[in-house]
């Protein structure tokens, strides 16, 4: 057997072992000051695609700056490449299929308190295993970059840590690369595991949209539309804790581009 997939391996357990970890508090990156320590951005032009490894990142990573476009006219389209089934750990196909219906729901009513939006676009490939199937995600991103226009592609950063978000960035990257599209990153999991001043982060490429007041309340209510992730799953405890949930309500958000 070569090292490579012995590499592989050992860097998916030590990126799931940092996302499970005591992650780091809110009030860290409060003191950072990242709306003044980073330079500021405005909103893009549309039409704008969002790109999500799971119902729920795209309101995480970008939900304020979508009601934000939204409210200035901008066609917004999201496009969803898993429906998030694997998120309680269960490996029963039944019990992954009703997840499956449940997470499409709770998404639906994200978007909706976001504003009017087009209906998501489902590539329903599978949950955590995105990786294996990036060819199929970005033949996915580029066919719906083609069918409205794209001038924006904004997905998963590809260097969250978390598999998926990372097989999607990479996605995404190259389908808007190959379309002629520019794309903004957005973060999900990484403000869990980094820090203020962590080298893992590209902060040369980092920059802050501050939110309209009305965008973070609609985006606050939208988040609080994902209750599959928000209550406990039988012996464990909810994907998103409050403490994490801190990190998604903030008055802006960070995009990297």
């Amino acid at each position: 057997m070569s090292g490579r997939p012995d590499n592989a391996g050992a860097a998916r357990r030590a990126a799931a072992a940092a996302i499970d970890a005591e992650g780091t508090d809110e009030d860290e990156w409060r003191r950072a000051r990242l709306p003044d320590s980073l330079p500021a951005i405005a909103l893009p032009s549309g039409p704008v695609v969002v790109v999500a490894a799971h119902p729920d990142d795209e309101v995480l990573g970008f939900g304020g700056c979508i009601s934000a476009l939204v409210q200035a006219g901008v066609a917004v389209h999201t496009l969803c490449l898993s429906d998030g089934e694997a998120s309680h750990g269960s490996s029963l196909p039944s019990d992954r299929a009703l997840l499956a219906v449940r997470r499409r729901g709770e998404l639906a009513a994200a978007l909706d308190e976001l504003g009017r939006l087009p209906a998501p676009v489902y590539a329903g490939l599978p949950d955590t295993a995105l990786a294996e199937y990036e060819d199929e995600a970005r033949v996915a991103i580029a066919e719906v970059l083609a069918a409205v226009g794209a001038a924006v592609c904004v997905a998963p950063w590809e260097g969250d840590l978390h598999s998926d978000h990372e097989a999607a960035g990479r996605a995404a990257q190259r389908a808007a690369r190959d379309s002629s599209v520019s794309v903004w990153s957005y973060p999900v999991w990484m403000w869990h595991w980094a820090r203020p001043d962590d080298l893992r982060v590209p902060w040369h490429r980092t920059a802050v949209v501050s939110l309209p007041e009305a965008a973070a309340v609609r985006k606050k209510a939208a988040v609080a539309r994902f209750t599959s992730q928000l209550e406990p799953r039988g012996h464990a405890g909810p994907v998103l804790p409050p403490e994490e949930m801190a990190h998604h309500t903030r008055t802006f958000e960070t995009v990297i581009r």
